[in-house]
């Protein structure tokens, strides 16, 4: 019997996967991969790594999860190391406790490797903490693509009991969800933050208000991180990470500076 680890790659900037995730890369015989992993992790495989995208996209999904999840049992029970490599963290919207259910059913072993998730990534990168005193005291993380089922009670939930709202997956849905939380009791004037390629060189951020962020829909698409909260407004002082990019001294040995938008 194989073994199996469920990696969180972390956001995309490379150097943010953990270390012990980092080994399980290097350990693997099979790697299933996400869209959203930095590629040049792969560069650390084994030469005779066998390496399969299963990648998803929104409205198309290439590969199906039963897929992935057949392929994980077969190999681990060919005496496989597998390691499947998720970006952000593989319990954080990422079918990993899935997967380990399944493991755990097929008497598979198996070891979890939390990542860092997008919205603690994508937000630091952009100068928000999620948290902060006298400010934020709470955060919730939030499923965007499944907005429009929630009942008005689950959208009044959020905005009286929660301080800073984090939806994972919500460019589709993001008309909605800035319609009903200004429906549920949110001030229309409550700042939005709309992460683009978060911790990557080409992180573009989009800040407004609540009322206005909708009509400038066409400045971001997938994937994007939506923060909604008064920290956002602590981005004006803190995006370290823009300044960083456009200094002068900028340089990364794998990315270009002048590719950056």
């Amino acid at each position: 019997m194989g073994k199996v680890y469920l990696v969180g790659a972390g956001p995309g900037d490379k150097e943010l996967i953990t270390m012990k995730g980092f080994r399980a890369i290097q350990e693997a015989d099979v790697i299933l991969y996400d869209r959203l992993i930095n590629i040049d992790l792969l560069e650390e495989a084994k030469q005779d790594a066998l390496l399969i995208f299963c990648g998803k996209k929104p409205n198309q999904h290439g590969t199906i999860q039963d897929d992935i999840n057949r392929q994980l049992v077969e190999y681990a029970k060919q005496g496989k190391v597998v390691t499947r490599l998720k970006g952000g963290d593989p319990f954080i919207f990422g079918r990993g406790g899935e997967e380990a259910l399944l493991l755990k059913k097929e008497n598979i072993p198996y070891e979890v490797v939390p990542g860092i998730t997008s919205s603690i990534s994508a937000a630091a990168y952009a100068g928000i903490p999620l948290t902060h005193r006298y400010i934020s005291g709470s955060v919730a993380f939030i499923n965007g693509a499944s907005s429009k089922d929630k009942s008005i009670e689950e959208w009044q939930h959020l905005v009286y009991g929660i301080d800073t709202l984090c939806f994972y997956m919500g460019v589709k849905q993001f008309p909605i969800i800035c319609e009903q939380l200004q429906q549920a009791g949110l001030s229309p004037t409550t700042p939005v933050a709309v992460i683009h390629w978060g911790t990557h060189t080409n992180q573009h951020t989009t800040v407004d208000q609540l009322q206005h962020i909708v009509d400038r829909r066409n400045e971001f698409s997938n994937p994007s991180m939506v923060v909604i909260g008064e920290v956002v407004r602590l981005r004006e002082e803190l995006k370290w990470f823009e300044e960083i990019v456009n200094s002068e001294d900028f340089n990364l040995p794998h990315e270009k500076k002048e590719s950056i938008q």
